[in-house]
This record gives C-alpha cells, structure tokens and sequence, in this order.
C-alpha cells in the first residue's frame, strides 16, 4: 500500500515539473498558494520523499506468484 501512495505522489511530482519545463507553470504552488507556502512545501517535501522511496524498486526482486485460477504465473513487483 505504502507502494501505490509513494508512486502516485511521484507520478504527481513528475507531471508538476513536466509543467514546469513545458509551459513554465507550476501546478503545486498555483494551488498551494505559491512556492514559498507552507503547503507547498510540504507537498515538495513528500514527492522528495517519495522518490527516495522509489528508489527501492530498482533494487527489489520481482516475485512469482501462481493465480489461483488460471495456474499461469505472474509477475508481481509491489
């Protein structure tokens, strides 16, 4: 679970700085009431947590899991 919300703020933070670099608007602080809001900040924050925690996947092992009613494998990864 920890996971899906981790990935979900990252993918959140990827669009805001693709906005950023694309049409120099930043979605967060429009939102949040400015860059330097405390909100924002603390929405950078965790995004900038979250990828630190993403990082994990790279070094995690993917496990194989049998589907109970199939019999095929499947590859789980969170």
């Amino acid at each position: 679970m920890l996971d899906k919300i981790a990935l979900a703020l990252l993918i959140i933070g990827g669009i805001n700085w693709g906005s950023v670099g694309l049409f120099q608007f930043d979605i967060v602080a429009w939102i949040c009431g400015g860059q330097t809001g405390i909100v924002s900040r603390i929405v950078y924050a965790l995004v900038g947590l979250c990828a630190l925690w993403c990082i994990t996947f790279l070094f995690r092992e993917r496990a194989v899991t049998e589907t109970p009613d199939k019999g095929e494998l499947s590859h789980d990864s969170m």
